[in-house]
């Protein structure tokens, strides 16, 4: 299993749909970060996408009504 992969099951073990929040691959060997709880979507390298997914993205019932920052989310690295 891929970066890629682990990342979009840690966030279906958090609570998240696909919809609201998943893991892409994206252009020059990036992945992205994407979806309707998230202000915009966030590129880098797979590795990093699925630490932020495993440390900073807390689960769906925490995060409630609230969108995440990629720049909070940078923050935290």
């Amino acid at each position: 299993m891929d970066a890629i992969e682990q990342a979009n099951v840690a966030l279906r073990e958090k609570g998240y749909a696909e919809r609201d929040l998943a893991v892409h691959a994206g252009p020059f060997g990036k992945a992205l970060l994407k979806g309707n709880k998230i202000l915009s979507p966030l590129s880098d390298e797979a590795e990093v996408i699925l630490r932020v997914v495993e440390e900073l993205v807390p689960a769906d019932a925490e995060l409630g009504a609230k969108t995440l920052r990629p720049a909070e989310l940078r923050a935290g690295l």
